[in-house]
């Protein structure tokens, strides 16, 4: 009886460890998610909030050597109009992206908590949280990479077998050797081949 108790009681012990252990993982996971995109909206404030006009390239990069000559005036608002809207949606998307995780993640703890879940089960959840902890943990290094080859902004979005990267782009569209960029980054970031992968232009 006393024995059947202690190993109860370590089974209990065991199962809180492990769940406890993942949250963790996981909270950190979020923490630099929210952190990543907290950096990028106060960036993004800085700049559409600058004095100084200036011409900005296909890879997101100042051209100083332009923005020397060029003097809008009318033009300055639309731009910064069209600038605003598109950190709006990347701002956006990273919160949906965020919020759907969260949703997945509080079902999958809460049915490790369940009474009549079975270790087997338990086991399956906390897999899966751990799985989307990866995936929260790649986009932003993911997202890390592409801006930091010029690119203005981006999001990501990984799952099993597919990634979806939409990146700020100009008018024109992206040009192949930005496109051939993007995607040596995510084939060298995941196990994924150039068919899984979609980017999506945002004007």
């Amino acid at each position: 009886m006393f024995k059947g108790n202690v190993e109860m009681k370590m089974k209990l012990f065991k199962r809180n460890a492990v769940i406890i252990t993942a949250v963790a993982f996981l909270g950190v996971a979020v923490y630099l998610n929210w952190s990543y995109g907290r950096n990028e909206d106060e960036a993004a404030s800085g700049l559409s909030g600058s004095s100084e006009d200036v011409i900005i390239n296909e890879y997101g990069e100042q051209d100083e050597e332009m923005s020397l000559f060029y003097e809008p005036e009318g033009e300055t608002q639309a731009a910064a109009a069209i600038y605003n809207d598109v950190s709006d949606y990347f701002a956006t998307a990273r919160l949906t992206r965020q919020q759907a995780r969260d949703s997945a993640i509080n079902i999958l703890q809460e049915s490790t908590q369940l009474e009549n879940a079975t270790q087997e089960s338990i086991d399956g959840a906390m897999a899966e949280m751990s799985v989307m902890a990866g995936f929260s943990l790649d986009e932003v290094e993911i997202e890390t990479l592409i801006k930091a080859k010029g690119f203005q902004e981006c999001v990501v979005f990984l799952d099993d077998d597919s990634v979806t990267v939409a990146v700020s782009a100009p008018a024109e569209g992206l040009s192949s050797s930005s496109v051939s960029k993007i995607t040596d980054i995510i084939l060298s970031e995941t196990g994924l081949s150039t068919e899984q992968i979609k980017i999506i232009e945002v004007k």
